[in-house]
């Protein structure tokens, strides 16, 4: 079995009226190479009339976000050309690459209705070939992604990117990340061999689990160790969880706000581009 280095909690991290946990990174845990970050917002009920997300527009360069749309909606727009709304159960993956600018906000139609959100958006770092690649932007609803159950139905398995048990991800990964969100009724198991030299991200989003014989519960992140190769996870009530694997590129990570980088020098071209209107300019 696959060992366990150490079970983080994440931190509360509140944005505006946003009820915001942030996993990655921590005092704790600075990264998981390539995975660099993870926000969970909610969950929480946003009252008729509401102002929605904050995340207007901002720009990024040299790495790939991942969404995952728990509950509400999520209205995404960039320079790039990518607009749409897409709603519970559904993902967005944008590869930031050479640079653009987004916005994320909820919809006119959430704004005006609320209800219940729950928003969890993770960073994938690029290797430094595909920094400066071409911007790209995929948005899925819930019923284009696959689903493989197991343990006769009490897992559902979405799978996003890479393969699960022979059942291709919709969503190309430039550096071979499988992702997929888990959703498992209590009492349900699976087991996964992942190979010793690759990276595990794991978190809890809902309920509690037992992982490799050990208890993670929501807003818990799952650190391994390159030392075996089987997880097992069994839900100890119904539970959802972000599992996920890639090969640690071994690169300098220069992060600063909006740019992943190699070099403090990068970054500060990355700032002029901006600034100059090279990732486009906005028109809301």
């Amino acid at each position: 079995m696959r060992k366990i280095k150490k079970i983080h909690k994440a931190v509360n991290a509140p944005m505006d009226d946003l009820i915001t946990y942030r996993a990655m990174p921590t005092r704790e845990v600075e990264y998981i190479d390539p995975f660099l970050f993870l926000n969970h917002h909610g969950p929480q009920v946003y009252k008729p009339g509401n102002r929605g997300l904050p995340f207007g527009p901002h720009p990024h360069r040299g790495f790939e976000t991942l969404t995952f749309i728990v509950d509400g909606d999520i209205m995404h727009q960039d320079t790039g050309g990518g607009k749409d709304v897409i709603n519970a159960g559904g993902v967005q993956w944008m590869t930031a690459g050479s640079g653009l600018i987004h916005a994320e906000v909820s919809s006119e139609k959430f704004k005006k209705e609320g209800g219940p959100l729950e928003i969890l958006q993770l960073w994938f770092n690029l290797p430094a070939q595909y920094k400066m690649t071409q911007p790209k932007y995929v948005g899925l609803q819930k019923d284009q992604i696959p689903v493989v159950t197991e343990d006769d139905g009490k897992v559902k398995v979405n799978v996003i990117s890479g393969n699960w048990k022979d059942t291709q991800g919709p969503i190309p990964s430039l550096s071979d990340i499988h992702m997929a969100s888990i959703e498992m009724q209590k009492g349900g198991s699976f087991t996964s061999k992942v190979d010793a030299e690759r990276n595990i991200f794991f978190y809890v989003v809902r309920g509690n689990v037992l992982v490799n014989g050990e208890k993670a519960s929501k807003l818990h992140l799952v650190e391994f160790i390159n030392e075996g190769e089987e997880i097992k996870v069994e839900a100890q009530e119904d539970s959802y969880i972000l599992f996920g694997h890639a090969k640690p590129f071994n690169e300098p990570v220069v992060a600063h706000g909006p740019f992943v980088m190699n070099t403090e020098q990068e970054i500060q071209e990355a700032f002029r581009d901006y600034q100059s209107g090279k990732m486009g300019s906005w028109e809301g």
